[in-house]
């Protein structure tokens, strides 16, 4: 008896997926969330970000501190050209940037493992509102100073025993629950 199911899936081919060309990518409506990379050192984490970023129409990443930046053959690797869709720009001091964002009225979330932190299943956008997600150095997170500057900081809720996941994941994880909050 076979028990899967009877309906036939055929995988897209990509020529099938109707992609947006890089034109148009720049021209659609973004998601109103920027990322930060916050003194991020690996070049296939940067990368997977830029993918995923672009997966979701987010509107800008900003590169600080150590975070290297485009071009780099480990970059591209990874980011598989969302360099050339992503708008992106360096910033050398992360905390320079924060107060900038702030003045602009943009709610910045440290994702981080903090006292008083919302689990990022209870956290839900406000309409209207642009936020800023932080992501952190893969060792060290999210510097203190950023976290304490945050408006919020959410925690991603874990159950295993390593309370720890790679930033290419955490930033999978945000921008995918963000981004199903904000557009329902």
């Amino acid at each position: 008896m076979n028990t899967f199911a009877t309906m036939e899936n055929r995988k897209l081919k990509n020529s099938e997926l109707a992609r947006k060309s890089v034109s148009a990518f720049k021209e659609a409506k973004k998601t109103p969330l920027i990322v930060i990379l916050d003194n991020v050192r690996s070049l296939n984490n940067i990368g997977s970000v830029f993918r995923t970023a672009d997966a979701f129409l987010i509107e800008k990443i900003y590169l600080c501190g150590i975070t290297a930046k485009p071009p780099h053959k480990d970059i591209h690797k990874t980011a598989l050209g969302a360099t050339e869709t992503v708008a992106w720009e360096y910033v050398e001091n992360t905390t320079d940037l924060v107060e900038k964002l702030k003045q602009e009225n943009i709610q910045l979330l440290s994702i981080e493992q903090a006292e008083n932190s919302v689990m990022l299943d209870n956290f839900q956008p406000e309409k209207e509102k642009k936020y800023a997600v932080i992501f952190g150095n893969e060792v060290k997170g999210v510097q203190q100073e950023i976290v304490s500057a945050s408006h919020q900081v959410i925690e991603i809720p874990q159950f295993g025993s390593k309370h720890s996941l790679n930033i290419s994941v955490s930033v999978g994880v945000v921008l995918w629950d963000l981004f199903a909050k904000m557009k329902s």
